[in-house]
């Protein structure tokens, strides 16, 4: 399979849109009572049994590389999501959002770091304009921003988001695709189900399954297994700055989505801060040429 840089871009704006759809999905699982290690233990065993499903061939054939590479991005991936539910817990919605969001700016960071390749110029302003648009999405300027435990928790796995965009970057041609989709599934499968025995085994009793398992369903066969196995494809013919913009764009859908669902009313904040991602994402797909002297 071979993509060009806007096909691909095309794909990762496809597979935001599916994470954007799932924040009100996985409201109605945590309203349910479904705690979140459950959660992403259910979702990540159907990603792995689908992906092993329609990719098992490849996947029988997995080598060392493979599993490294696999294995390496599986355990970033989950460490992220873990951390980030965790932190959910400790600040509110729209901090954990915003914090979660500042993955944008440490990816041409991190990939200049690991790459020695400065960021392009034009993705200063854009981060600029993601991050302010971010601002307004959350109402950090209405609410203000307080800090707590739980911030720093949501910063650390915007580290790890941003670090698992750029290791996908630099090894999405060294490794099968799909056999990275399989060890995704299996490592937030089981890395979900040990949190969730260890720590959330107490409230199995309250959890409403007949509400409950239409989302977790939903969520492991579009937010899993169909949504990261796109970014897997997306980023292999992408660079990692462009990639974390575009996929940033999954809490302007996730607010669109959640006016549409009836979860939160459209807002003037919804609408500016949406206007500001976009002209970020304008930027980043603008080639500005030097004038002749």
């Amino acid at each position: 399979m071979k993509l060009s840089k806007g096909q691909a871009n095309l794909v990762l704006l496809a597979t935001a849109i599916l994470w954007g759809f799932s924040y009100p999905i996985v409201k109605m699982a945590t309203n349910a009572q479904l705690p979140a290690g459950l959660i992403n233990a259910l979702r990540g065993l159907i990603f792995a049994g689908l992906a092993y499903l329609f990719f098992h061939r490849a996947i029988n054939k997995m080598n060392k590389l493979d599993l490294r590479i696999g294995l390496t991005a599986g355990i970033i991936n989950f460490i992220a999501y873990q951390i980030q539910t965790v932190g959910l817990k400790y600040t509110t919605p729209a901090n954990n959002a915003f914090l979660t969001a500042i993955y944008v700016a440490l990816v041409p960071f991190i990939a200049w770091a690991l790459s020695k390749r400065k960021p392009a110029a034009k993705s200063y302003p854009a981060i600029g304009l993601c991050i302010l648009g971010m601002m307004f999405l959350t109402n950090v300027f209405g609410n203000g921003f307080q800090l707590h435990l739980g911030d720093l928790l949501t910063t650390i796995s915007a580290f790890f988001f941003a670090l698992g965009i750029v290791y996908f970057s630099y090894t999405a041609t060294s490794a099968n695709p799909w056999i990275i989709a399989f060890m995704l599934g299996v490592c937030q499968g089981v890395g979900g189900l040990v949190w969730s025995l260890l720590f959330e085994h107490q409230t199995y009793a309250a959890i409403n399954w007949p509400a409950a398992i239409g989302p977790v369903i939903t969520l492991g066969v579009l937010a899993s297994f169909g949504a990261q196995t796109m970014q897997i494809v997306g980023q292999r013919f992408t660079a990692p700055t462009p990639a974390g913009l575009i996929l940033m764009t999954e809490s302007l859908f996730g607010s669109l989505f959640s006016v549409l669902l009836g979860f939160e009313p459209l807002t003037a904040h919804l609408l500016i801060g949406g206007a500001l991602i976009i002209l970020a994402l304008l930027v980043m797909q603008l080639r500005f040429k030097k004038r002749p002297a």
